[in-house]
């Protein structure tokens, strides 16, 4: 059995700096993966690297820089990173963020604004960035990681489930073009979706060490579930929805 599954595989991450996107770099590191990481934050993105690269003894993570609120500047790093390594089997995308409100008539249409940066345009311009390299790999994987609020809104978190939702629609609609990208052959590439109800780490432990975090979903065991989309055939990843947590 192969130690290393992801051995040879090119795999972008945006959003690589938070503690999802940590757990997933070391976890596709280990995994055999090269991983090209990108973030907005410099110094944390750096750190990261760094972390991912001691605990997969060496192997190549590299960090990068890049406005993803910029198409050009997304489709540039994908540019560079197919040219640098040769191809690109996957784009993890964990970008994220957070707004919320007491009450529905209480919410901040500023909020709305900001998400829809975040989550949505960000999902945008990566997938029309990273489409046709995906298309290019034998197995590319397009992977979003999404929130139950984007199924069942609740009404503190209408503007967080409205972004959520849209996101999923766009890759559902990339997963789309896989799949006629593929014929009757069926897709090569794959867009699929992770559904977590919220995510925790060992720092929110410590911090409320009486919570319960019920349903949460840890990163490292959502870092996990990313390495594993290169698992399964495109066909049962694309398009698909995977519930972490309670449907």
């Amino acid at each position: 059995m192969n130690s290393k599954p992801l051995e040879g595989a090119v795999v972008a991450v945006a959003g690589a700096a938070g503690p999802a996107g940590r757990a997933a770099l070391r976890r596709l590191a280990t995994a055999g993966a090269t991983v090209v990481a990108s973030d907005a934050d410099a110094e944390r993105l750096h750190a990261a690297v760094d972390e991912a690269r001691d605990a997969a003894g060496g192997a190549v993570v590299t960090g990068d820089t890049v406005d993803l609120l910029d198409l050009q500047a997304a489709r540039e790093w994908a540019s560079r990173t197919e040219k640098e390594f040769g191809r690109i089997d996957g784009l993890v995308h964990l970008v994220g963020g957070w707004r919320g409100s007491a009450t529905f008539t209480e919410t901040d249409l500023a909020d709305w604004e900001l998400l829809e940066k975040l989550l949505v345009k960000t999902v945008q311009h990566t997938s029309l960035a990273f489409h046709d390299p995906l298309l290019r790999s034998p197995h590319g994987r397009y992977v979003l990681i999404s929130a139950s609020g984007a199924t069942k809104p609740t009404a503190g978190n209408a503007a967080y489930g409205a972004a959520k939702a849209a996101a999923e629609a766009w890759t559902l609609a990339l997963g789309d073009s896989f799949r006629k990208a593929g014929g009757d052959s069926g897709p090569s590439a794959a867009a699929g979706i992770l559904v977590v109800k919220a995510l925790v780490h060992d720092d929110m432990r410590a911090q409320r060490p009486n919570a319960k975090f019920a349903g949460f979903t840890d990163v490292a065991d959502l870092a996990d579930e990313i390495a594993a989309m290169w698992d399964r055939p495109a066909e049962e990843v694309n398009g698909k929805r995977k519930w972490l947590t309670p449907q």
